[in-house]
């Protein structure tokens, strides 16, 4: 009979302190979502005073990360330099990692929720005895009682849970790329630097890196301007009509997932809880229902078009402005408006010119 292990939770939560997150690196280079974790993690630990530690492992590039990782708010970095950290590998990271939350003890440890975050996380939630809330949208400390506070969707987005880990430390959190918001970085920002040692060589590792295969992805989570095709649109090539509008607008093209399900347009570009969260400054919807699942990954936006035959669709009372009609007679009229708009603006540019 096999028995269960549960895990034990710490003698005393007291002697843990400080905020820490993982800085993701690609090939020597800080993941953007590194930047994010840095945001939410400089804003928490301004408002409950804490430390912001960064853990970095990399080669010798580290330094240089390490450098930007203060420049964009954090307080401490802690950088284990090992040829061997240069490319993310599971086991080496988690080993590593563990290894110094058992030594250092952060209160509090929260990891982007990408493809390596996500299993980074979990390695390192189960080699030192605590739980995880994974994939939140909001993370907040509780300030009396110094609980971690992760958010996250439930039962299909109905409702947004808030999960505590009251009992173990540290207490995790993995979270969605594109939700927070990096700070503006500050050139010259000082903060430490505590190199750490790292005796793992590279025939201590099961895992062998042969080659690294590029896949070229858009990123929809940085545009200012966002335009949405959903399976209103009635056919694949309703996109081609999105893409001429979004170039007017300066934006980028995304989708809703039945239209990628559909094999309408690529994976990289749906938004919604199974896919991308946005936060433009201008979404345009088109024929998209606005299922609650969708508006998960776009309800940051700061001003939202819809455009959408049916007056009662649930993205109507998400939109500052709903253009009631067939997209087809809408979308055409607002691309040669935009155009006609600017043809102006250079008239007159060319007028004031003159006149100078």
């Amino acid at each position: 009979m096999i028995k269960n292990k549960c895990a034990t939770p710490p003698a005393n939560v007291e002697v843990y302190k400080d905020l820490w997150i993982w800085l993701e690196q690609n090939d020597g280079e800080l993941s953007r979502i590194s930047l994010e974790m840095a945001g939410i993690g400089r804003r928490l630990a301004d408002k409950y005073k804490e430390k912001l530690v960064g853990v970095l492992l990399a080669d010798d590039s580290g330094e240089k990360m390490a450098r930007e990782a203060i420049e964009y708010g954090v307080d401490k970095v802690i950088f284990a330099k090992n040829p061997v950290y240069r490319h993310y590998r599971t086991r080496p990271y988690a080993d590593m990692i563990a290894s110094l939350i058992a030594d250092k003890k952060p209160n509090y440890f929260v990891i982007g929720a990408t493809h390596n975050g996500r299993d980074l996380a979990s390695r390192i939630a189960v080699r030192v005895n605590t739980g995880i809330t994974a994939d939140c949208t909001e993370i907040d400390i509780d300030p009396s009682k110094k609980l971690l506070e992760a958010r996250r969707p439930a039962f299909g987005g109905a409702i947004l849970a808030n999960i505590l880990c009251s009992r173990h430390r540290p207490q995790m959190a993995s979270a969605r790329p594109g939700i927070f918001k990096p700070i503006d970085r500050q050139i010259g920002r000082q903060g430490e630097i505590e190199m750490v040692e790292s005796n793992v060589k590279e025939e201590d590792v099961v895992t062998k890196l042969l080659q690294i295969v590029t896949r070229e992805e858009v990123d929809i989570t940085t545009a200012d301007v966002v335009v949405c095709g959903g399976m209103g649109l009635g056919k694949k090539e309703g996109f081609k009509m999105l893409e001429e509008l979004a170039g007017e607008l300066g934006g980028i093209v995304a989708a809703s997932r039945p239209t990628v399900d559909a094999g309408w347009i690529t994976r990289d570009r749906q938004v919604g809880q199974t896919g991308k969260t946005v936060h433009p400054k201008l979404y345009v919807a088109v024929g998209v229902s606005g299922a609650i699942q969708h508006v998960a990954g776009m309800k940051s936006s700061e001003y939202v078009i819809s455009i959408n035959k049916d007056a009662a669709a649930p993205i109507v009372k998400y939109s500052d402005v709903a253009l009631i009609g067939d997209a087809y007679d809408i979308v055409p009229k607002l691309i040669a408006s935009i155009r006609k708009g600017k043809e102006q603006l250079r008239g007159k540019g060319a007028e004031a010119a003159q006149k100078k």
